[in-house]
């Protein structure tokens, strides 16, 4: 069952869903026995286009509503900069490949199950209004440019 998101926080669950269907396309690509290389490629398009942009956006404006010395929020932040380094790898593409599907898929359920509801429940109105301003959705465009998941 779908969890119940304010308002304000709805864009960043929907990023999340991209973030799981990745997972699912680089587990998918080793079941279709795809290059590596290919996985890759995509996985790094997805976090400079979509992922990166949304860790920034968490830790700029939503992070600070809790705090940075809130123990959810230094578990996020942490967790964040491992995905950056796993992002970066380069050596042993079929564990670096599998281990982000794992890691990114435990970071986005824990982030909706133990973090967003501590945000929501210590957001004021007048930080619901000045999040709803700063963060404008942007409409999700996939790279079809090699669907190997297809």
């Amino acid at each position: 069952m779908p969890i119940k998101r304010t308002d304000f926080l709805k864009p960043l669950s929907r990023d999340h869903h991209h973030g799981l269907l990745l997972c699912w396309k680089i587990r998918v690509g080793f079941k279709k026995h795809v290059d590596p290389q290919r996985i890759k490629k995509y996985a790094n398009w997805f976090f400079e286009t979509h992922l990166s942009p949304h860790f920034e956006t968490e830790e700029k404006n939503f992070f600070p509503i809790l705090g940075n010395e809130n123990s959810l929020v230094v578990k996020a932040i942490a967790e964040h900069k491992y995905l950056k380094q796993l992002f970066a790898k380069t050596d042993d593409l079929p564990a670096t490949l599998n281990l982000i599907a794992d890691e990114l898929n435990n970071h986005i359920r824990f982030e909706e199950r133990e973090l967003f509801p501590a945000i929501e429940g210590k957001l004021t109105n007048d930080q619901l209004n000045q999040l709803a301003s700063a963060h404008k959705e942007e409409r999700f465009i996939d790279n079809l440019t090699d669907p190997f998941w297809v």
